[in-house]
């Protein structure tokens, strides 16, 4: 598959977007990226039109012309493809239904919060966004345990679907007015431990540049939608 042509269409910021380049980086998959623009503010190009009408959403990895989207679907799509190096999911089948429950939960549990009240939000709909995700980490803090990574001594794909979101941490912090350090110390230790290989810190984005970017992204985001 040298001669495979893969294309990543992203923006910098999706946390969801680091998904796909995460496990890229574990295949040691090269691939083009291209930058898309702000969605919510209407910046969508034709060929992510042309890619993914349905949701005309980022990401999508075109592989050989064929559009593949979803991050999770992504990811597991690359595991699939590339199957002979660095599995992302584990080999039996229990375990692989585990880890996809998991993600699920990710998705479900701690995109919610940060898309509506925490980071976008104020008063009482940002704290109720605010309680509901320090309810979701208390939840996977005890998931992971001891444990270095969430699939056991391996790192996979539930570490690949929630330690993007490392990188908005100190967004959900200033927003909500927590520490995840204080309140979350195993999750905290597990990130860092993500933070050693490579694939993720090349990644992620720097953690000060993403909550900038929230706060420039607000203020963008109320002057096109006028007061409440």
């Amino acid at each position: 598959m040298a001669d495979d042509e893969v294309i990543l269409l992203d923006y910098w910021v999706s946390m969801f977007g680091m998904r796909v380049r995460i496990a890229l980086a574990e295949k040691e998959i090269k691939y083009e990226s291209r930058e898309e623009g702000l969605l919510a503010l209407g910046n969508k190009s034709d060929l992510l039109l042309k890619m993914n009408p349905i949701y005309k959403q980022i990401p999508v990895l075109v592989h050989n012309g064929k559009p593949v989207c979803e991050s999770l679907n992504i990811v597991q799509y690359i595991d699939e493809i590339w199957n002979d190096r660095s599995p992302l999911l584990p080999s039996d089948p229990y375990q692989r239904a585990q880890a996809r429950f998991w993600a699920n939960f990710v998705d479900k549990k701690v995109t919610v919060p940060p898309r509506g009240g925490l980071l976008w939000g104020n008063g009482e709909e940002q704290e109720a966004a605010k309680n509901g995700l320090l309810e979701t980490f208390k939840i996977l803090e005890g998931e992971l345990g001891d444990r270095p990574y969430f699939g056991g001594e391996t790192f996979g794909f539930v570490d690949i679907s929630l330690v993007t979101f490392s990188c908005w941490f100190r967004a959900f912090e200033m927003f909500g007015k927590f520490s995840i350090e204080a309140e979350f110390p195993k999750i905290t230790e597990w990130a860092k431990r993500c933070m050693q290989r490579e694939s993720v810190a090349k990644s992620l984005q720097d953690p000060q540049k993403v909550y900038e970017f929230v706060v420039e992204y607000r203020e963008r985001l109320r002057k096109r939608l006028g007061p409440e």
